[in-house]
């Protein structure tokens, strides 16, 4: 540990190892003076920008960060000349009554002029950075000295909620994984939500994670409050005004009907009177689609002027194709079949218990573009009431990847549902046991509402002037100085600033192991296919997962399709492919899969009634 009897000592018993001295004070800053002869001692190598230094007063020991340095004339008095220094006052190391040495952050004891000035050394680089007796978590090392260990408070981490700003390729899903792994193993109470765009973070947790794709998804659409069915139907353009009023009329009925549906085979009950129910569109029971379709139906047989008649029918049709869309199974599968699952797709969801999968990552890439942000804005609110409702009981990281896509700031884009959903976590989560954790490559395009209320920020390398120019007005430290720094971060480091580290940083993550790393699960399929492979068998690959991800269901005894490179090129393929097919056959017949050990399922010509999808 740091020998605290170096704190106090008269700068004369000092002048040996003294490498500068105060010249000037302010509030919150502090300018030195170093000879140059000093500067190229061995002991002071490194002594630049970016470099932790102690000040020595008469009762304490400050801690400071050279933030700006430059070279003076040389004068009679220093030959050699000499170079002025502009300090950030960070905090200070001092003993309390009869405690241990600690450091605290903030200065209560200021430099004086003369003061001695000289790098800190390792001893106090590991009491300022030593996590002590709170729950830290190492994620890397100083980069001022490999040596310190980069530790981070995961308590004020959480629940305070963090973000990873940086632009693609310098290491943001490297860190986001590190401080996950961390973090879990610090707080193994806590349950894990990853919101991960773009498919990558499926294989980073093993068999910890519980990996969600629209396949094994079972959210029903009665979850929707009323504007996130709304923009379901109308698949995210604006929504025609009449339509909507229909539907704000019917949803509360078809609720009631299931309701009586539910309670008809109880004997005695009376039955409910829909105008006293007490539901509204945005009461998360259950009801049926059929329901709510009769519904519209009988309101469209009770008017007599046809063009009132067309807003119903137009709804009816919107609301058919889109259910009878197999891309939307995973909202509209039992849509007539009823039946309160709720509990269960929280369970699943939000891993409650987590049996030994305390991480579940929500692989968004596979579900329909146009309902993306709908399905965001249903997670955010769920995860927030259920910590609401909850008394905060089962805490949950939801760990948003790609923030500005969902919260952006300029108002007039995305899904205003899913920003106030993001914005609602980010300011009142954190008392009901709901914490955020934001990743994004464009931090200019992040509502900054939201991303003010992360107090610990892992800032990466960013070259964009608007995304600097948030930072700076993000990070409110002493230390917001050291955005400088950030064009020229190398890959995996950062700046570290706010209540989760004890002092703004720079530092390096630690570099995952290679199966940990986060990579896209279509580059991992792919990367073992030749391209000269890639010809009319491979294309024909592509096709049958193309269509498979329209289709409902596999017919019986149907093969799934095959991993790309699993697909060879034939020579009586490459034939057919120059003979022209007969009217009569099916025009796709070509692109058929080489023959299996089971029978191939003969496909029906287009426009017969068979190719029609099977009902629901």
């Amino acid at each position: 540990m740091l020998d605290i009897s170096a704190v106090g000592r008269s700068r004369t018993d000092d002048l040996d190892v003294t490498f500068g001295h105060i010249n000037s004070v302010t509030g919150s800053q502090a300018t030195a003076q170093f000879p140059v002869e000093g500067l190229n001692a061995t002991e002071s190598a490194g002594l630049t920008v970016g470099r932790f230094v102690e000040i020595r007063s008469q009762t304490a020991l400050i801690v400071g960060i050279i933030t700006d340095i430059a070279m003076e004339r040389p004068t009679e008095a220093a030959a050699a000349g000499t170079a002025t220094a502009r300090i950030d006052l960070m905090g200070q190391i001092e003993r309390s009554a009869g405690g241990p040495i600690r450091f605290r952050r903030g200065v209560s004891t200021y430099p004086t002029i003369g003061d001695a000035v000289m790098p800190l050394a390792n001893a106090a680089l590991k009491t300022v950075f030593d996590g002590g007796e709170t729950s830290a978590i190492v994620i890397g090392n100083l980069h001022q000295d490999e040596s310190v260990a980069a530790c981070v408070d995961v308590d004020e981490l959480l629940s305070k909620h963090f973000a990873v700003l940086g632009t693609t390729g310098v290491g943001k899903s490297n860190a986001v994984v590190l401080i996950l792994q961390q973090a879990l193993q610090a707080r193994p109470d806590i349950r894990i939500f990853i919101l991960d765009a773009h498919n990558e973070y499926g294989r980073c947790f093993g068999d910890r994670a519980h990996v969600i794709t629209p396949s094994n998804l079972k959210l029903p659409f009665w979850l929707f409050n009323f504007e996130e069915i709304v923009d379901v139907f109308f698949s995210g353009r604006p929504a025609v005004a009449e339509e909507v009023e229909i539907l704000a009329e019917v949803i509360p009925l078809a609720k009631t009907a299931y309701t009586q549906y539910k309670t008809a085979e109880r004997p005695g009950l009376k039955r409910l009177d829909p105008t006293n129910i007490g539901y509204t569109v945005d009461t998360p029971v259950p009801y049926r689609l059929a329901d709510m379709l009769n519904l519209i139906d009988e309101r469209m047989g009770k008017l007599e002027n046809r063009s009132s008649r067309m807003n119903y029918h137009k709804l009816m049709t919107r609301i058919e194709t889109i259910s009878g869309d197999p891309r939307y199974g995973f909202m509209f599968e039992n849509a007539n079949v009823g039946g309160d699952t709720m509990a269960e797709a929280i369970s699943q969801l939000f891993r409650l218990p987590p049996n030994g999968k305390p991480i579940t990552v929500m692989q968004l890439a596979g579900f329909p573009a146009e309902v993306v942000e709908a399905v965001v804005s249903v997670l955010c609110r769920i995860a927030f009431d259920f910590g609401l409702w909850s008394d905060g009981a089962a805490p949950l990281l939801f760990v948003c990847e790609e923030a500005h896509r969902y919260a952006s700031a300029d108002h007039a884009n995305g899904f205003a549902p899913t920003r106030r959903g993001i914005a609602r976590i980010a300011k009142e989560g954190r008392k009901y046991g709901v914490f955020l954790g934001l990743i994004t490559q464009r931090p200019a395009e992040l509502d900054p509402t939201i991303i003010s209320q992360c107090s610990t920020l892992f800032a990466m390398r960013m070259s964009n002037d608007r995304d600097q120019a948030l930072l700076r007005s993000a990070v409110s430290d002493t230390a917001a100085n050291l955005l400088a720094f950030v064009p020229s971060l190398g890959t995996r480091e950062a700046l570290a600033f706010g209540v989760g580290v004890p002092l703004p940083t720079r530092l390096r993550f630690t570099q995952l192991p290679e199966h940990l790393m986060p990579r896209s699960e279509a580059l991992a399929r792919t990367s073992g296919i030749d391209a000269r492979e890639q010809d009319l068998n491979f294309i024909a690959a592509v096709v049958e997962r193309w269509r498979g991800a329209t289709r409902s269901r596999r017919k019986a005894g149907e093969e799934p399709a095959r991993d790309l490179k699993d697909w060879k090129i034939t020579p009586s393929l490459a034939a057919a492919s120059m003979q022209p097919v007969p009217a009569s056959e099916h025009r796709f017949s070509m692109l058929r899969k080489p023959p299996t050990d089971s029978p191939e399922p003969q496909t029906p010509a287009l426009g017969s009634s068979s190719a029609a999808y099977p009902p629901r």
